[in-house]
């Protein structure tokens, strides 16, 4: 159950960025093409074979950074629709809650959940309360409230990104020994570093970019 959980937050974090970046068909057919390789690749246990050098997981770190670059290089701003790149950090809190079930299934650290040193529950809650504020209470928030709260979400998602990368079973491993990080190794957890976080960093990349033009 969680595992279909998880595959819905992932293809509507896909949805909306596609719908936020004007129905982009560049996003839409490469990011379903990194999906489909991924995931094929991930259902063979390639991933979780960590003895090797260099570690087989940087192919979804190097592939995450290659797509993200060359998905913000491919959008156009004046077609950029605000209110779903805001509906995509609403996920954060249904992603929370996964982390949070993977703990207790021992495949991931405490530290990565909220209970943990995982702050992005925060940006999770606030963000369905503003998207709620805006559009259907038809309210206003400033410019500087609006950019304080991207830099914000980007500090809390960095933070676990981190944590996530230093409680994983690599040679750079640092924390969470006891429990690592293999979750994110494995089919489909392995999409939320391929792919639901650089979506996620990619639309407060766009949303401060939109703002500092504004």
């Amino acid at each position: 159950m969680i595992e279909f959980s998880f595959l819905i937050v992932v293809l509507s974090a896909m949805g909306l960025f596609y719908f936020g970046t004007g129905n982009n068909r560049i996003f839409l057919y490469s990011s379903v093409l990194w999906l489909l390789i991924i995931g094929f690749v991930a259902t063979s246990g390639f991933f979780e074979n960590t003895s090797g050098m260099p570690p087989r997981f940087l192919i979804v770190i190097i592939g995450a950074l290659f797509f993200s670059i060359f998905w913000f290089k491919n959008i156009s701003f004046e077609k950029i629709d605000p209110k779903y790149l805001l509906a995509i950090h609403t996920l954060r809190l249904p992603v929370e809650l996964v982390l949070f079930q993977l703990y207790l299934r021992k495949q991931i650290p405490i530290l990565m959940t909220f209970e943990g040193w995982n702050f992005d529950i925060i940006i999770g809650v606030s963000a369905i309360i503003v998207w709620v504020y805006l559009h259907f209470l038809n309210g206003k928030i400033s410019k500087k409230l609006m950019l304080f709260g991207n830099v914000l979400g980007l500090i809390f998602l960095s933070t676990i990104v981190l944590i996530a990368i230093l409680s994983a079973p690599l040679p750079i491993q640092q924390l969470a020994f006891e429990q690592p990080n293999i979750a994110l190794l494995k089919f489909p957890f392995v999409f939320l570093p391929a792919i639901v976080v650089p979506l996620v960093y990619l639309s407060h990349f766009i949303s401060i970019s939109a703002i500092s033009k504004a």
